[in-house]
């Protein structure tokens, strides 16, 4: 029941910084202290999320938010991230909330007086449903609502946050939102999934200069979530076919923060082209102080005649059990490509983790298979270190059991194990090797 780390390891040292992760809809539950968003439209869209639930209740965060910094605490870690619910906060008026306000603000000062780094991320999926109403991430004016919503935050929060995120992995939001519509706003088309993107990625560009003035001493940036595109075979059209992927999935959300530009399967869109105005891309290529990576599993691409490229399963190999292949050194090779592509500040691991069929039996998690998943992506970030990629802090996916969005509650990411019955918590065995890894640096 061990995680370890080599001893000359700097991810073995208290200067590394480790953590644990949440998000605001999957855990906050008191739904009716806050405006809807778009993720309780999609609720309750009859055939969306697998088990039929939805976020109103959650881990009831909001009522247990005390135990739970106390349970974080005894995790030893040396920071949390955390989100802050949009429509908890801002009134639709554009207003503050101050009741929604308070309760972050309570929850960072009991954080910062246990010597716990707040790390917060301003959307984490959950807009405000009257702003989709009007368009959501399809209206370009939303980007500038949220740089509104940033600024009046990051004033209300004063100093107590140590790390600003704008944005929990645009992709998912786009792509998943309103490409494909297998997340919430449920949209499905190419030209929406461009367009969306790009209004978050401007909207990150705004909200980080406003970031800049108002929270000049916190560490301000985005967190990416990226799948590693690898070709089926050696032959020319699966490699073609997978930097196609690999430019489409990954580098299209990176590269305009870094290079000032979208890929350059960008002119084949055609018809799909988003809409870009003059000056956009200075916006979005703002000065980053660290890069938040998400990393999960790889993918493979074989070439086919009308997509260009198709995602294939890997049958024979280990999976977690959301369906999701276990390749570490995919995890290795992301960062230091990524690496080699950009000039990457300061990258924190700001999610990686496994969903596992756990069971609770006799007051016990004995999550073994979870265990062995970050014995080895630990081991995958070191081997990045050593290969020269700046890596300063890890967190683990998740904290603790929650709603996973379309999965509904059917599949478990936490260290820590929710009976969402009784709302108890249990500590599982990769929490505690996961605390006994944390206090055992030097």
């Amino acid at each position: 029941m061990k995680i370890t780390v080599p001893t000359e390891s700097p991810m073995a040292s208290k200067a590394f910084t480790f953590g644990v992760a949440t998000a605001s809809f999957q855990i906050e539950g008191a739904a009716d202290t806050r405006l809807p968003c778009i993720w309780d439209t999609f609720c309750a869209t009859k055939g969306k999320i697998r088990d039929g639930s939805d976020g109103k209740q959650a881990c009831e965060h909001v009522k247990l938010w005390k135990q739970d910094i106390d349970l974080i605490e005894s995790l030893g870690v040396d920071a949390y991230r955390l989100s802050i619910s949009w429509p908890r906060v801002i009134h639709q008026d554009g207003s503050l909330n101050q009741q929604g306000v308070d309760f972050y603000i309570q929850l960072l000062d009991e954080l910062n007086q246990r010597g716990i780094k707040p790390f917060v991320t301003l959307y984490h999926w959950d807009l405000p449903q009257h702003i989709e109403d009007n368009g959501g991430w399809l209206n370009r004016e939303t980007a500038y609502l949220f740089a509104d919503y940033a600024g009046k935050i990051s004033q209300a929060l004063g100093d107590r946050v140590y790390s600003y995120a704008t944005f929990n992995e645009p992709f998912c939001s786009a792509y998943l939102g309103y490409e494909v519509g297998i997340h919430a706003p449920g949209k499905a088309s190419v030209k929406d999934g461009r367009q969306a993107a790009h209004h978050i990625l401007l909207a990150h560009g705004l909200a980080m200069k406003v970031l800049q003035t108002n929270s000049p001493n916190s560490k301000n940036g985005i967190v990416l979530n990226f799948t590693p595109c690898y070709a089926a075979t050696e032959s020319e059209a699966d490699i073609h076919a997978t930097k196609l992927a690999d430019e489409y999935m990954n580098q299209w959300y990176i590269k305009p923060l870094f290079d000032g530009c979208y890929p350059d399967s960008f002119a084949s869109l055609g018809d799909n082209t988003p809409t870009i105005e003059a000056g956009d891309f200075d916006i979005i290529k703002q000065p980053l102080d660290f890069l938040g990576i998400n990393f999960y599993t790889r993918a493979v691409y074989t070439a086919c005649d009308d997509m260009q490229y198709q995602q294939i399963d890997m049958p024979d190999k280990p999976k977690t059990d959301i369906g999701w292949e276990i390749y570490p050194q995919a995890f290795t090779d992301l960062l230091t490509s990524l690496n080699e592509l950009y000039p990457l500040p300061e990258v924190y691991i700001t999610e990686n983790g496994a969903a596992m069929a756990d069971k609770l039996e006799n007051g016990q998690v004995n999550d073994q298979d979870r265990i062995d998943y970050y014995q080895q992506h630990l081991n995958a970030v070191d081997a990045a270190i050593n290969q020269g990629v700046n890596v300063v802090g890890y967190f683990a996916w998740s904290l603790m059991d929650n709603f996973e969005w379309a999965e509904g509650y059917l599949k478990r990411f936490g260290i820590v194990y929710v009976n969402y019955e009784t709302q108890e918590r249990t500590i599982k065995n990769s929490g505690l090797a996961y605390r006994n890894l944390l206090n055992a640096r030097r």
